[in-house]
């Protein structure tokens, strides 16, 4: 079923904003309003109605079920920013949706095989003039920003290390995105190729800005995003964990099916549910983000670079709106690009509260 609901008229282009009752789907509003930018809301119950009207809003209440439904939806409509995980579910009706209806799309998705099949689908999205922009937030713009940087420092660079950490806690549906992957185990980039390794493969010592820190690797998007936006073709990402969540990590190795059976899906899933749905506000204003790169070429030079910024969630409301408008301004090129491919690397430094430190 659909629901249209008209306020004010709305000026060209337009945007929506799919998701929009979701924790970071408000912390994203939030931010449009603040830079004068009011998107049609969307989402697939009632509640994005009443979130619409106390903003003023326009909202579309549609489900991503109805493919016809869905691109009727977007009539009228520049460009999505699409909030709602899991993305490994929801990526694909809404970018089939926008391609059909040629609205750009953009994501906050941190997923790796959703970043690959977006990217499978570059030359339908240049077919269509519609530009694919996932990870448009603290997954993946300051790291993959930081990457094209130091490619450009290091032109002949063979390798890529990143490393971060961002304080403050997470939302319910990062939570439940890590819950329903936890059985899969790591990922790095290996010639060229994504290649699987254990769940906590890797621990190593990096200064994130604070002195000497113990970080463990992970499969975050950069593993698949950096590849398009560098060429480098061995890159490893790493975070900041506890002791705990290491120990975790590595006995996941021998209890991924259990851990990924029904009856623990949902024992999780139903503690997830139960907490508050992400940091609060004085959390993410205490929060900060660090981001470490580090690149290498074949004959052993290396450049390195660090990022200091809010934490993650706050940089995610910042860098998907800036990046939302500057497509909505133009700046869109069809296909399926990285963050940094779409607007340099230097886009994160445009972002309030973020600066980059180059070390060596």
């Amino acid at each position: 079923m659909e629901v249209i609901i008209t306020a004010q008229p709305q000026a060209e282009p337009t945007a929506l904003l799919y998701g929009a009752t979701g924790y970071s789907g408000q912390l994203i509003l939030a931010e449009c309003l603040a830079r004068g930018l009011r998107p049609i809301l969307g989402g697939r119950s009632e509640a994005v109605s009443v979130l619409a009207r106390t903003h003023g809003l326009e909202s579309r209440v549609i489900g991503l079920d109805d493919p016809a439904a869905l691109r009727r939806a977007l009539n009228g409509v520049a460009a999505v920013l699409h909030c709602a995980g899991p993305f490994s579910r929801t990526s694909r009706p809404m970018a089939d949706a926008c391609l059909a209806a040629r609205a750009h799309y953009l994501d906050i998705t941190g997923e790796i095989g959703v970043f690959e099949a977006l990217a499978a689908r570059t030359e339908e999205a240049r077919a269509a003039g519609v530009m694919l922009l996932p990870g448009t937030g603290f997954d993946v713009v300051p790291s993959d920003c930081l990457s094209a940087h130091l490619k450009a420092r290091l032109p002949d660079a063979v390798r890529l290390i990143l490393a971060f950490e961002s304080s403050g806690g997470l939302s319910r549906g990062t939570a439940t995105t890590m819950v329903e992957n936890i059985s899969r185990g790591g990922a790095i980039r290996r010639g060229g190729r994504i290649t699987p390794v254990p769940a906590g493969w890797k621990t190593i010592r990096v200064d994130l800005g604070k002195g000497p820190v113990e970080v463990t690797s992970i499969p975050w998007g950069d593993v698949a995003t950096a590849w398009y936006s560098t060429g480098i073709a061995n890159i490893e990402v790493y975070t900041r964990i506890s002791r705990g969540m290491r120990s975790g990590l590595k006995a996941s190795r021998y209890l991924g099916w259990l851990l990924a059976s029904g009856p623990v899906q949902r024992m999780l899933k139903g503690k997830i549910r139960s907490g508050a749905p992400g940091p609060g506000p004085a959390a993410r204003a205490r929060g900060v983000s660090r981001v470490l790169g580090e690149v290498t070429n074949a004959a052993g030079k290396r450049a390195r670079a660090r990022l200091t910024g809010p934490e993650g969630y706050t940089m995610t409301a910042r860098t998907a709106v800036a990046a939302l408008m500057r497509t909505l301004a133009g700046g869109a090129t069809p296909g399926f690009r990285t963050p940094a491919l779409a607007f340099g690397p230097d886009f994160i430094l445009s972002i309030e509260g973020v600066t980059r430190e180059d070390l060596e």
